[in-house]
């Protein structure tokens, strides 16, 4: 009888049990993030940003001439392999911090603090929001190279599941990292100096502009250790011929070693996103947004 008024008295409080938590968590996130999607899809400021990128890569294909050394591939379809894996790198590492700190100073992580499952929900509707949109920027991409400018596309159907996996993996490597460095940069006009500069040294850096092995072995041995050099090389296996792999370091595609160094850095995002953005929703409160908003507008970065 007491173990009947027990479990009543927990349905009448509404605490959900454990295996129906994280259900309701995915759905409230899935319907959060096909909102954002909507708002994105009716402003066209933001969604000029991305357009913006996919005309800079037809443009840098448009300009580069020159075969890779020892083979018959275009130099621009490298660079455009390259790029692109720079654009889902960009949208999940930089596009994303930027809206996590912009919506903290808003407040949102405050109001989440007070929402039963809030903030695994709010990241599984920003994954849903970025996801859709280095998908569709990739795809855009790609289709708008190869009308205009001749460009790459994956050969045969082992090309095209290679572009599937590597994307996948790589969304999954710096979507969940891209949260975790949003939960702790200061505020949304230093979080742009902080993210940009580094992730403009590792385009340079990572081979997705040119060869890799044109720069120095030691350049070579840091770029390996972040997911944009691993990303730009798995495009490269599933956009470019074979005969392409003497470009590359080893010789080879190393496709496993590609899935390998994704998914450590994909696990690693993981164990970091949700506990940092839980501790930066602890530390959130009243007085702590109404300081940061009258900071603000004493700066004039807001109407006062």
């Amino acid at each position: 009888m007491t173990g009947t008024t027990t479990a009543g008295g927990a349905g009448a409080r509404g605490v959900a049990p454990p295996g129906r938590a994280a259900p309701r968590h995915w759905r409230a996130g899935l319907l959060r993030g096909g909102v954002e999607l909507r708002h994105l899809l009716r402003n066209p400021k933001e969604l000029s940003g991305h357009l913006t990128n996919v005309v800079v890569a037809l443009l840098l294909v448009g300009y580069i001439g020159g075969e890779v050394a020892d083979t018959a591939t275009p130099m621009s379809h490298l660079v455009l392999a390259g790029f692109a894996a720079y654009l889902l790198f960009q949208i999940g590492l930089v596009n994303l911090p930027q809206m996590l700190v912009a919506e903290r100073e808003e407040g949102t992580l405050l109001r989440l603090r007070a929402t039963p499952g809030g903030i695994p929900a709010y990241l599984v509707a920003k994954c849903l929001l970025v996801v859709t949109v280095a998908v569709g920027t990739l795809g855009l991409l790609l289709v708008a190279a190869a009308v205009v400018a001749e460009g790459p596309l994956p050969r045969g159907v082992e090309g095209w599941l290679t572009l599937l996996w590597v994307s996948t993996l790589g969304l999954l490597a710096v979507v969940p990292l891209g949260a975790a460095i949003g939960a702790v940069l200061p505020n949304p006009r230093e979080a742009l100096a902080l993210i940009v500069l580094p992730t403009m040294g590792l385009l340079v850096t990572s081979g997705a502009v040119f060869p890799i092995t044109s720069l120095p072995a030691v350049v070579q041995q840091v770029a390996s250790v972040f997911p944009l050099k691993w990303m730009a090389q798995g495009l490269r296996a599933a956009l470019l011929p074979d005969a392409a792999r003497v470009a590359e370091p080893a010789g080879s595609w190393e496709l496993p070693m590609v899935a390998m160094v994704l998914t450590a850095w994909a696990i690693l995002g993981f164990l970091l996103a949700i506990p940092l953005l839980r501790r930066a929703a602890r530390r959130e409160s009243g007085s702590r947004l109404s300081a940061r908003w009258h900071k603000a507008a004493r700066s004039g970065a807001v109407p006062a």
